[in-house]
């Protein structure tokens, strides 16, 4: 079968420097001032006056994001956009994407995924849509289902709102962008040693050293492994190891050449997680039909199982390898014309078994309904995913600063030339063994596995995306109180499915065309062009404050996840235009305290459109589907007064299927996994002694789930805090040990649900870790 379709900084100790520098070389001004060596008497001099400007950037907040896309500081940028510093990522020991996102509202995995299937990777979601799509490392997007650690992350650029004017096809609300750590010229070697609950060992090291000063040449190498169990699960191992090398040439000249290359390798022991029953909300699978007459009422009562309980085998597996490397090159033209250029290649290889269950009336056996010892639960999900991601691309970026007559304009305009793949491989099921039945209040992981000899069925999926973009953007300086911003970016894509399926055996009584197993090709392709847009105005009320609006949209065609369809319901069907976003936001930024403490607040509107639905009436299937978030953000970061850091923030969504039907098992017509309310702080202090102490909050409201028609399961989870704590003691100038506490409470909270709500994430209980900072 196929189908075609054609449519329409510098430090405190150099700030300490450039003052003693200016102070020695006043007499040198003064006799140019003066070359004929006639001064005026002494005490008729005047000096001029000399001023000394330092860094107004301080270990949370950052001044800019990373994209050379956004010239302006934040403060001048008519966007939410927050940006996560390593800093405050080492405070809270955060070792994953996943961790260091908790440092902005309403952003986190809530979603465990579908039937059986466990998400693998950073499954985020951000303002009610999905944006596991839209991960970027240093502008260029990342692919594969990988659990990305932070390592040899610098900081983390949140961008909220559509991102289609930066970054073509992607999610309706934002993207991420992980900045990774580069060569400087300094020599100096850092290493953190990590032990603490859950078995937890790590290590990393940071060595940057300078090659060559005079042509600015220097290397920087980041290390890293872990072998650690999970303290709110038994059985879990995250096991990996990864390095990441990489050179620059030409440090602070007009020509600079980077050169790097990341390497991961992950051997884990994956997570199925725990049965909701018990749960608030929890009650019977059970329903009358033909085969099943009995409702077993007292499952409505049934306890909770332990959330540190492992239902899978010890055998499961999630290995994954990934390997990128990126060479980037900027240069000067002069102060005010400058281009990059980046190449990038990467591949992610992921090998996945879990055991995983399924709570139905079916699975879910009670042989003697008073006696729960006797409860079991099927494992017969063994879940198998055999997958391969590779991408290739060269992105051009010139930016030029100019004037015309009383405008002053930032000018960038770039090139992207993209090729992605994604290749899935499917097994016979019978290859993958069986299990027994799992006790229900006590599984054990270590049953035998039944007939293992995993075998390719011969049925497969690959798609591929290639894309041509073209972008340019301008921002425009009207005196010093009007700023504008706007942009445009045209997407070229040219996607292929090709898939085999095998012919299943055709119900009772129907003809069996093909013999059962016979493989079925199907070719599907697609190609479209797109153009998104965005427009800001901009005003500044003072030199460090800005009130703005922007209007952005954002698009996403059939085929964006690397998949297309023939089927009516489904909106990878090429027949199908791309889902439409469009985004309204009005916010103001203000900088106090000479820039060192930031506020922001926005209110902001997105609207998304042809979602794919069915006609209860005709049961044609249109593109008429709407759904709308509106909310307030609130934050603030920064430097409230010498070694007193904080960083906090707060958001309120009201969401809504405006047209369509209800997407939430519980029937209110809000979007499922988005918390109504969110709130994320942290604070640290330093203590003239040399100890910093810190602490924060998280609050996740309550949130609806998914619905496939399961019965009796939790329609909703409910709201949480969570109090984490740090202490940090600088034992001399070449030791500090951290001891960081999670969960001081030890509030127990369901942290992400599955679609059918038979499965939960149980959330991290009390833990602690000790963590030996060594540095030279």
């Amino acid at each position: 079968m196929a189908i075609k379709s054609r449519k329409h900084a510098p430090t405190r100790f150099n700030q300490h420097i450039g003052a003693a520098l200016a102070v020695m070389l006043l007499p040198v001004a003064a006799q140019a001032a003066d070359p004929a060596g006639q001064s005026a008497p002494a005490s008729q001099q005047t000096l001029n006056e000399i001023k000394v400007v330092g860094s107004k950037e301080n270990d949370f907040k950052a001044e800019k994001a990373s994209s050379p896309k956004y010239t302006e500081e934040l403060v001048n940028t008519a966007q939410t956009i927050v940006v996560i510093k390593k800093e405050l990522i080492e405070q809270q020991g955060a070792l994953t994407l996943t961790d260091a996102l908790r440092n902005t509202p309403g952003v986190g995995t809530f979603f465990l995924g579908e039937n059986g299937n466990t998400n693998t990777g950073d499954a985020v979601y951000m303002r009610g849509f999905d944006a596991s799509g839209s991960i970027y490392v240093d502008g260029v997007r990342d692919v594969g289902s990988i659990s990305r650690d932070v390592f040899n992350i610098e900081q983390i650029d949140v961008l909220k709102g559509p991102a289609g004017t930066d970054s073509g096809r992607g999610s309706p609300t934002g993207s991420i962008n992980l900045v990774s750590k580069t060569a400087t010229m300094e020599n100096k070697f850092n290493a953190l040693l990590t032990a603490g609950s859950g078995k937890q060992k790590r290590a990393t090291a940071d060595w940057n050293r300078v090659l060559d000063s005079d042509s600015g040449t220097a290397m920087r190498l980041n290390l890293m492994t872990q072998d650690s169990g999970n303290p709110a699960r038994d059985e879990v191992k995250n096991k990996r190891w990864a390095f990441a090398p990489t050179i620059t040439f030409g440090i602070g000249k007009p020509t600079r050449i980077t050169a790097s290359y990341l390497h991961v390798d992950q051997n884990n022991v994956p997570d199925g997680f725990v049965p909701t029953i018990g749960l608030p909300g929890y009650s019977t699978p059970d329903s009358i039909t033909p085969t099943n007459k009995v409702i077993r009422t007292f499952l409505n009562s049934a306890a909770k199982v332990d959330p540190k309980n492992f239902y899978g085998s010890t055998a499961d597996h999630d290995k994954v390898k990934a390997d990128m490397g990126t060479l980037r090159i900027d240069h000067d033209f002069s102060p005010n014309v400058q281009i990059q250029n980046t190449t990038r290649y990467g591949k992610t290889k992921q090998d996945y078994l879990l055991t995983a269950f399924m709570g139905s009336t079916a699975n879910l056996k009670t042989p003697v309904a008073t006696d729960p010892s006797t409860w079991t639960l099927a494992r017969s999900l063994r879940t198998v995913k055999d997958q391969e991601n590779t991408i290739l691309t060269n992105q051009t970026v010139v930016s030029a600063q100019f004037d015309t007559g009383v405008l002053k304009h930032s000018v960038v305009a770039g090139a992207e030339f993209t090729s992605e793949k994604q290749t899935n491989y499917s097994y016979v099921p019978a290859s993958l063994g069986t299990m027994p039945d799992a006790n229900l209040y006590h599984p054990n992981p270590r049953d035998p596995v039944t007939g293992y000899q995993p075998v390719r069925s011969g049925a497969y999926s690959q798609g591929e995306v290639n894309t041509q973009s073209a972008y340019v953007f301008d921002t425009v300086k009207f005196g010093d109180k009007w700023i504008f911003n706007g942009g445009v970016r045209f997407d070229h894509f040219n996607t292929s499915y090709d898939a085999v399926t095998l012919q299943t055996a055709v119900a009772a009584g129907q003809v069996q065309k093909l013999p059962v197993g016979t493989p079925i090709p199907v070719h599907i392709t697609l190609n479209d062009t797109f153009a998104n847009g965005k427009i800001s105005a901009l005003y500044k009320p003072t030199p460090d404050s800005s009130v703005y609006a922007l209007w952005a949209t954002s698009k996403a065609p059939p085929g964006t996840n690397f998949a297309l369809s023939t089927g009516a319901s489904s909106a990878q069907n090429p027949i199908y235009d791309p889902q439409e976003t469009t985004t309204k936001e009005i916010g103001t930024k203000w900088d106090f305290l000479k820039q060192k403490l930031s506020l922001s607040a926005a209110v902001y509107q997105t609207d998304v459109k042809n979602e794919v639905e069915q006609d209860p009436v005709d049961l044609i299937y249109y593109q008429n589907g709407k759904k709308r978030v509106q909310g307030v953000e609130i934050g603030m970061v920064g430097e409230i007064m010498p070694n007193w850091l904080v960083s906090a923030g707060y958001t309120r969504m009201n969401t809504k299927v405006e047209s369509g039907k209800v997407v939430t098992a519980s029937g209110i017509n809000n979007l499922s996994y988005t918390p109504k309310q969110a709130f994320t702080g942290w604070t640290s202090y330093t203590l003239p002694f040399g100890l910093k102490i810190g602490g924060g909050a998280r609050y996740v409201g309550e949130m609806l789930r998914g619905t496939d028609g399961a019965v009796g399961t939790p329609a909703r989870v409910d709201a949480y805090w969570v109090f984490d704590a740090m202490a940090t003691y600088t034992v001399n100038k070449n030791l500090d040990l951290q001891l960081n506490a999670y969960n001081l409470a030890d509030k127990t909270y369901v942290a992400a649900i599955n679609k059918s709500g038979f499965r939960y994430t149980p959330g991290q209980p009390r833990s602690f870790s000790l963590t030996a900072n060594i540095k030279f």
